[in-house]
């Protein structure tokens, strides 16, 4: 099913009673068509009298791009509902889906019988409907290990964050080469676009046949150019 907002209404003021005593406040829920995400709760930060963080403005993003079971769909609220209750009640975890947010998830699903999980494992199908379709330019980092793998990275179009990764990945002891490209091919997009220090690994052959009239970006280190492949 696609989500609708008066049934992401209806259920959640039934598992808000049912699951959390009726204690969350009603908040909007907002439909979006994103590819990141099945559900976020999202909310603004300032500092409370007691000086500690304090969480306001909070709002539940539903996606309807993939068409999820009716059960999957309760679940992604659910685990939306665990975020909202742990940041409204400024509650202490080591981490987003920490110790806390596991114990409630676990509870929850051994009392009324739910499967909900810290990340959404779809199934090839469903995976597919969450990638974005459209074609975009990615700046493409192909690294090749010295034990015959190769990993990708989707990088930000900004030449410091470019340098940056490729200087340090180049330095590592295990990588044999970083080769950088500039892609419009949709195949990328279902990788997510940062210049966290790390790959994807990927089958070389696929690669590259996804990088067929690619630009290849020279870099040095210090300044990045391009040429037609």
């Amino acid at each position: 099913m696609i989500a609708t907002i008066p049934f992401m209404e209806r259920k959640f003021e039934e598992f808000n009673k049912l699951m959390f005593g009726g204690k969350l406040p009603k908040i909007p829920i907002i439909l979006t068509d994103a590819k990141t995400f099945l559900g976020k709760c999202v909310y603004r930060q300032r500092t409370g009298r007691d000086g500690k963080p304090e969480y306001y403005d909070f709002k539940l993003r539903i996606n309807t791009r993939v068409d999820l079971p009716e059960s999957e769909v309760e679940d992604t609220l659910i685990h939306e509902m665990i975020h909202y209750y742990i940041a409204l009640n400024r509650l202490e975890d080591a981490s987003t889906h920490g110790p806390l947010f596991i114990h409630m998830m676990n509870s929850i699903n051994e009392k009324y019988g739910r499967h909900l999980t810290v990340r959404y494992k779809g199934t090839a199908e469903q995976n597919e409907q969450l990638v974005d379709k459209k074609q975009h330019y990615h700046v493409v980092a192909v690294v090749t290990f010295h034990d015959g793998r190769t990993g990708i990275k989707v990088l930000p179009r900004v030449v410091e964050s470019i340098l940056k990764y490729y200087n340090a990945v180049s330095a590592a002891n295990n990588v044999a080469s970083v080769r950088l490209f500039m892609s419009n091919d949709i195949f990328f997009n279902r990788f997510p676009n940062s210049s966290a220090l790390k790959v994807h690994f990927q089958e070389e052959n696929e690669v590259m046949e996804h990088l067929k009239g690619a630009e290849t970006l020279i870099c040095d280190g210090k300044a990045i150019g391009r040429t037609r492949r």
